[in-house]
């Protein structure tokens, strides 16, 4: 089944603009599809970093080789853009030199083609991040109705789109996700020379989402440096795989100012790390699956429509809490996360006291007014 991606609309529009269109985001997200669905009939150039032979053809040709791969095309889409060597400057040749080709580039490691199109392609490009589906365009393909039934499910499987799309199949396509992807190719692209440290790293944060994350504590229980720790999830944090929060902090004495929580893009990819499939009432972890649902969603949401939003957690030394707070424009909101609110949840008076914040909870029956907001 083809999904309605929200921010195909928006790439439309940049069509014909005179800049490069770049979607970057995980394997497997859509990007391809994407290009494909905002292509249409429209003939074009495809040109397949995956394949050796596309790669060698892009390996520094100068302009009257591009002019001679390029033809006739108005039109080109370079996909898997970040496996071909020195691919930036190409564009930028491809850009400046070739004004009536639109271009189109795909690519799923961002830490690697990032650095190779941030300074050629500087004001010449329009960037955007693809996600796994997101709940919004669940519903948009599916109703209101078929995507509720499937609210669990997606809290187990997540929201790639080969799980959506093969009922039954699930732990197998997001198995070989995370082997094919998360520790193949990332241990390709960022140089790791012991892969066991990247995955029992992976493990460990998989156990930990909801709860702060100590640097100290992770080099200990893993038997490696701090640093390394540190490099290791900024990678991760570039691949696609995992987020960071940090904490809000402004006034008081007694606020955490320096931890951060981590969070997975996708709860399935969390739970096949985990090897975890068991249904959400048998499952200890269910609030910290939930959580990780509910702000993964509210970044695909944010990023889809162009929200600049600020995103933190909030905790003092006497284990006050807020699971998550947002400060656009000044103005600071508080947000509980609970999968089943009671009538007189009890909220940190403090935080709302001293940023003039109000503190919304959202639970299994009114979360769609967070993710949808």
């Amino acid at each position: 089944m083809l999904y309605a991606r929200t921010i195909l609309d928006k790439l439309h529009k940049k069509m014909g603009k005179g800049k490069a269109i770049v979607i970057v985001g995980a394997r497997q997200v859509g990007k391809t599809t994407l290009m494909q669905q905002l292509l249409g009939d429209i003939p074009h150039l495809f040109i397949n970093g995956d394949d050796p032979l596309d790669r060698q053809l892009m390996d520094n040709p100068n302009t009257a080789q591009l002019r001679s791969i390029i033809g006739k095309h108005k039109v080109v889409l370079i996909d898997e853009a970040q496996r071909i060597q020195d691919i930036g400057l190409t564009l930028k040749i491809i850009i400046d030199q070739f004004k009536e080709v639109q271009l189109l580039v795909s690519g799923s490691s961002a830490f690697d083609l990032a650095n190779k199109t941030q300074e050629p392609l500087t004001g010449r490009k329009w960037e955007y991040t693809l996600f796994p589906l997101s709940w919004e365009e669940l519903e948009e393909s599916l109703g209101y109705l078929e995507a509720t039934k499937q609210l669990e499910l997606r809290m187990l499987y997540g929201f790639y789109p080969d799980v959506l799309n093969n009922p039954g199949m699930e732990q197998d396509i997001l198995g070989q996700l995370i082997d094919g992807y998360l520790y193949k190719d990332l241990l390709a692209f960022s140089g790791i020379r012991k892969p066991e440290e990247l995955e029992n790293l992976v493990k460990a944060l998989a156990l930990q989402i909801g709860n702060e994350v100590s640097y100290n504590e992770l080099s200990q229980l893993l038997g490696i440096d701090k640093n390394t720790v540190g490099n290791y999830i900024r990678i991760l944090e570039q691949g696609f795989v995992i987020y960071r929060l940090g904490t809000y902090s402004r006034n008081l004495r007694n606020e955490i100012k320096r931890n951060q929580k981590i969070y997975f893009y996708d709860n399935g990819i969390r739970n096949a790390v985990l090897g975890n499939f068991i249904p959400l009432d048998s499952r200890a972890d269910k609030g910290a699956l939930w959580e990780n649902f509910l702000l993964s969603e509210r970044i695909k949401h944010n990023a889809y429509h162009g929200k600049r939003v600020r995103s933190y957690f909030w905790r003092t030394k006497q284990q006050q809490e807020v699971d998550y707070v947002e400060e656009i424009n000044g103005k600071v909101e508080g947000f509980e996360f609970k999968w089943q609110a009671s009538a007189r949840e009890k909220l940190p008076k403090s935080f709302m006291d001293t940023y003039q914040a109000k503190i919304k909870v959202f639970d299994r029956h009114n979360f769609r007014d967070f993710v949808l907001q």
